[in-house]
Formats: C-alpha cells, structure tokens, sequence
C-alpha cells in the first residue's frame, strides 16, 4: 500500500514538473525571470492528496530558469578610435562577457583619460581607462581635490617614447626640438606623460617644439609616413601608432631620453619608475628600450555596486590567459599586478580588494 502510494506521488510529481516546464516553454510574452500564472493554477489543478497543497505551494515559489535574467550592463569608457585603450578596452570586454554571462561589459569611444576622469565622476561611464598621469593626479589630488574612484585593475605599465620614419637624421630628444611634433588626441594621458617627461627634461612642449594635436590617435601614423610631422609621442607595448610607422615602407626609428636624462626626469617626478621594452616589441626593434612611465588602471565610478566589482576582478582574473591571447600587452593586466600597482590598498576597490584577499595577493 505505502510504495502503491509512494510511487503514485512520483507519477504525479514527475507530471507536474512535465507541464510546469511546458507552459514556460510555450511562454513567449517576457524573458524576465517570473513564474508564469498558468504554471501555479495547472499545477494545482492535478495535484491532489494530503501533500498536494505544500506541494503546489513549493512549485509556485520556484523560479523561472536563471538563464532568462540580464546580464548586468557595465559601461567601459576608452579613448579615441587609432589608439591604444580602444584596443585594449575591446579585449577586456570580450575576455570579461566570456567569463561571466552575468555581466555585459559595453565600450564606448570617448575623448581619453581627461574625459574619463570627469565622466567617471559623474556617473556617465561605470568604469574607465584611465593613463597613468592622469590617474596619479586624480587619485592624489594634483591641481584638484581627490577623487573618490577605485581601482578595478592595473592595465599596463607605459612608458614613453617618440617614433620617426627610419631614413631621418633624428636619434635623440634634442634633435625634435623646434620640429612638429604630434603628441596625440587632447584627451590622452600620453599628452599628459609628455608633459611630465619634457618637464623632466627642462622642455616644454609648446615653447620647445611644434606641438601638433590630433582628432584621433589613429591619425598620427599617416603624418609621420608622409613627413607632416618629423616625430609621434606615444607609449608602452604593442601601442598601434607605434607598430603603424614600424610598418612603413621606410621603417621606423623610436627615441627615448638617455641615461642621465632618465635619472633627471625622476628626480623631479619620483613616481614615474624606469620600465623597457623589450626587444622585438616592434617591427625591427632590434634592441631594448629603456624609458619612465607609470601603471595606466582601469578605474570605477563611485557608485560601482562591490559586487559588481568583485565580479569583474574574478572575471579578470580567471581569464588573465585568455586576455593575453586576445593582445599581447594585455598580459600585465593580473590580479598580483594590480596589488603590486597600486599606489595604497584602500585606491582598490572594495569589491576587488576582497577578491584579491580571497585569492591570496594582498592583505
């Protein structure tokens, strides 16, 4: 009698689970999660017993398949198309989206870091790429008040350099000056980097050179190529201005401040730290580069929720391979790059710093 009765309630409850799953497939009217009506009045229409109401109840409070919920939209702000950050941004979405489907990590072209700051700020981008002056200024309250954005995650670091065509007479800083100079889109951070450095150097920028600015970055390859400008500013590994002129038809040739004048230009920048790049960095970059630069971060807005953050340094994380793959300067971007980067703990994020404590990479 009782496994008579027993194995009646598993016909049942298998043919409730049968229905139930029919009526949400023949569904169409939303993709939020819910329970459908009908799924509750059939349900209970079938089953009967001692159990039936706990049983109907319990079905009615499960919910739709998780799989219909949407993906928690993140706003990335990046840079002006040509350049590098829109690059990178493109492979940090699509690594992040393959990682977690709860999360739609969305680009946008911007003005550059300048424009990301203020933006960030004000609630218009949820995060930001963000060059590393420019993120020192902010977070340490250069010219400004501090900010209260986060670190998500430490990019890369950039140090920076001009490139000229290889069959100029041009080998060092000094042999730029008082030539057209294209330093990049006004709202780079390399803009802001050149500053630091030719400051370094006792230069100014628009006294000591025909300072040239562009719409967009990608622009300033093409005026090297045909000689409107003898020299482009720029930085760091794999930078797509920089791989453009080496390129060329006649090559390129990449100059950086010599020896004595990288310890000068620390002397009175102590936080731009000496970094190389490696040899074959660059279409017939034959030898190493040494030059200062500093971490450009990807930076949150204030109102970034922790959890949000939390996901997106795990997405990060578990898929630091992958992001190498999609680009091979982004293979600085790891979680013990970014303990290491930044300048205090409490600059990351809440929801990032329990991640990376979680994981073993800082305190």
């Amino acid at each position: 009698m009782y496994g008579e009765r027993s194995n009646e309630r598993s016909a049942i409850g298998r043919r409730a689970g049968e229905v139930a799953r029919s009526v949400v497939r023949d569904d169409p009217a939303s993709n939020r999660a819910r329970t459908p009506r009908g799924v509750c009045g059939t349900v209970g229409a079938m089953i009967t017993g001692i159990w039936a109401g706990g049983l109907a109840a319990a079905l009615c409070a499960l919910p739709v398949s998780s799989a219909n919920a949407q993906p928690r939209v993140v706003v990335l702000g990046t840079a002006t198309p040509g350049g590098g950050f829109p690059v990178y941004g493109e492979a940090v979405a699509e690594t992040i989206n393959a990682i977690d489907p709860s999360l739609r990590v969305e680009t946008r072209h911007t003005k550059g870091s300048t424009e990301n700051v203020p933006m960030l700020e004000a609630g218009q981008l949820d995060i930001g790429l963000v060059q590393g002056e420019v993120a020192h200024e902010a977070l340490s309250g250069v010219g400004r008040s501090p900010t209260n954005l986060r670190i998500i995650a430490a990019m890369y670091g950039t140090p920076g350099m001009f490139v000229v065509r290889g069959d100029t007479p041009y080998r060092t800083v000094a042999d730029l000056k008082g030539k057209p100079v294209a330093f990049g889109a006004r709202g780079s951070g390399l803009v802001v980097l050149a500053r630091y450095i030719l400051d370094g150097l006792g230069l100014d920028r628009d006294r000591d050179f025909q300072a040239v600015f562009l719409d967009q970055a990608g622009d300033g390859p093409t005026m090297v190529m045909d000689r409107r400008v003898a020299a482009l500013w720029g930085g760091g590994i794999g930078w797509p201005g920089f791989t453009a002129v080496a390129r060329g038809p006649q090559g390129a040739r990449f100059i950086a401040p010599e020896a004595d004048d990288l310890r000068a230009i620390q002397a009175k920048h102590p936080f731009l730290k000496p970094m190389t790049i490696p040899a074959g960095s660059y279409p017939g970059q034959d030898s190493p580069i040494v030059s200062v630069g500093s971490w450009s971060f990807i930076l949150a807005a204030p109102a970034l929720p922790e959890d949000v953050a939390y996901r997106l340094a795990r997405a990060l994380h578990r898929g630091e391979a992958d992001l190498a793959r999609r680009l091979p300067q982004a293979r600085e971007t790891t979680a013990a790059n970014t303990a290491a980067a930044a300048p205090r703990p409490e600059l990351i994020h809440p929801g990032v710093l329990r991640y990376l404590r979680e994981i073993g990479a800082t305190r």
